[in-house]
């Protein structure tokens, strides 16, 4: 007796089975295309192509993320993003957290003040007008965008509203330090 022949897969079961290239991760293709395209224009399409491509979940701890290395070091409101990490992650000074975090494009999407089993829910903002943007340029990282949805846990991206054509988040986790 012949063993039954299994069907081909459909096209929707192959498509969820790869993931969509993002050809923004490659920084020179990135810099061709920003030379020949408008900002918005730009970053609506490296939006477009981070939001078929979805979460990367490589590094979802911003502490260890490598595409936040280059921002852990820089001091804004007397205190390195890194640190600050390090702060959220110990409990300590819980009233600051928000500010600090606003000040780096980051916003504070939720706390567990008992450290079981997070800490906190960080949304970097992806958008085009993100506080991370400058931070990002001044340290000649183009596609820090592309780069960042590789690392973080979980993507949101919305479509059309009246101040943009996309609203995007990147969200990572800070998990409480293992005692």
């Amino acid at each position: 007796m012949t063993e039954p022949t299994k069907p081909a897969p459909t096209k929707r079961a192959v498509r969820r089975a790869e993931k969509v290239a993002n050809p923004f991760l490659n920084s020179e293709t990135h810099a061709r295309m920003r030379d020949y395209t408008e900002r918005d224009a730009a970053v609506a399409k490296e939006l477009k192509a981070i939001a078929e491509r979805g979460a990367g979940k490589r590094s979802q701890d911003p502490r260890t993320a490598p595409s936040l290395e280059p921002l852990r070091p820089v001091v804004k409101k007397g205190i390195a993003l890194g640190e600050m990490f390090n702060r959220i992650a110990a409990g300590t000074e819980k009233g600051l957290w928000e500010p600090w975090m606003t000040a780096f494009g980051f916003e504070l999407k939720s706390v567990n003040y008992t450290q079981t089993p997070r800490n906190a829910r960080l949304a970097l903002d992806l958008g085009l007008d993100s506080k991370a943007a400058a931070g990002f340029t001044r340290l000649g990282v183009t596609n820090w965008r592309s780069l960042v949805a590789e690392d973080c846990a979980e993507l949101i991206v919305q479509k059309a509203t009246e101040k943009s054509l996309f609203t995007a988040f990147a969200i990572f986790y800070v998990d409480p330090a293992a005692k």
